[in-house]
């Protein structure tokens, strides 16, 4: 078997961001939407939920609610603009165009896919916040999987790696949980969600490819100095 000549002239960790981080990411938003798009049941979201809703500590549920309203399109929308012009304005433009293309695209594919699939939100308990757009897929988790995509890849080679990496994780898992918890996604919603978000931002990095040249995942960032 034989790889197609761009991907055998990436460095291995690039392709293996490649596959894993973007190939499979669409792969299985493919399968999960697929099922979707034909109104089929998968058959281990209704235990799943009621797992999740009988588990439902009065902690998580606040949590819960205060990540949808966080994550909301105006929070996020002021979030959103907020990184892009700093960014901008303290002259790092390919950081900016980084940012508007990966945050800009999750947002776009995850409410183009909405429209598409049209997927009625659960009804196996009363929901505790209104919500009247499609189900499939979760945009809050989109959001926030792109968001924490994004803040690990600007911390990768920082000091701050590992501590981006596991709040950034664990917001994005957290926002995807608490749309369970509040009765308004099924689990495959989410799943499509983190993976939806990953993709673009990943997608968006691997686009801009050079003038990213400090972002690079699959090599140190030598820094000279001076005497």
């Amino acid at each position: 078997m034989h790889l197609p000549p761009a991907l055998t002239r990436l460095r291995p960790v690039a392709l293996i961001r490649f596959l894993l981080g973007i190939l499979l990411p669409l792969i299985l938003i493919g399968v999960i939407a697929e099922d979707v798009l034909e109104r089929q049941r998968f058959a281990f979201e209704q235990p799943v939920m009621l797992w999740v809703h009988a588990h439902a500590t009065p902690a998580l549920t606040t949590i819960s609610l205060f990540l949808h309203t966080f994550g909301g399109p105006l929070p996020m929308g002021v979030v959103f603009i907020v990184i892009v012009l700093a960014l901008w304005f303290t002259q790092r433009h390919s950081l900016a165009v980084f940012a508007l293309l990966g945050l800009g695209s999750s947002v776009a594919l995850a409410f183009a896919m909405k429209l598409i699939f049209a997927r009625a939100r659960p009804e196996l308990w009363p929901r505790l916040v209104t919500e009247n757009g499609a189900s499939f897929p979760s945009g809050h988790t989109t959001v926030a999987a792109a968001l924490a995509t994004f803040a690990v890849l600007l911390a990768w080679h920082s000091r701050w790696r590992w501590p981006v990496l596991i709040v950034s994780a664990g917001y994005a898992f957290l926002m995807g949980y608490g749309r369970i918890v509040l009765g308004v996604h099924y689990p495959s919603d989410v799943l499509a969600g983190w993976l939806t978000g990953l993709a673009c931002v990943l997608g968006a990095y691997s686009v801009l490819g050079s003038s990213l040249r400090l972002l690079r995942l699959d090599e140190k960032v030598e820094v000279k100095t001076h005497a």
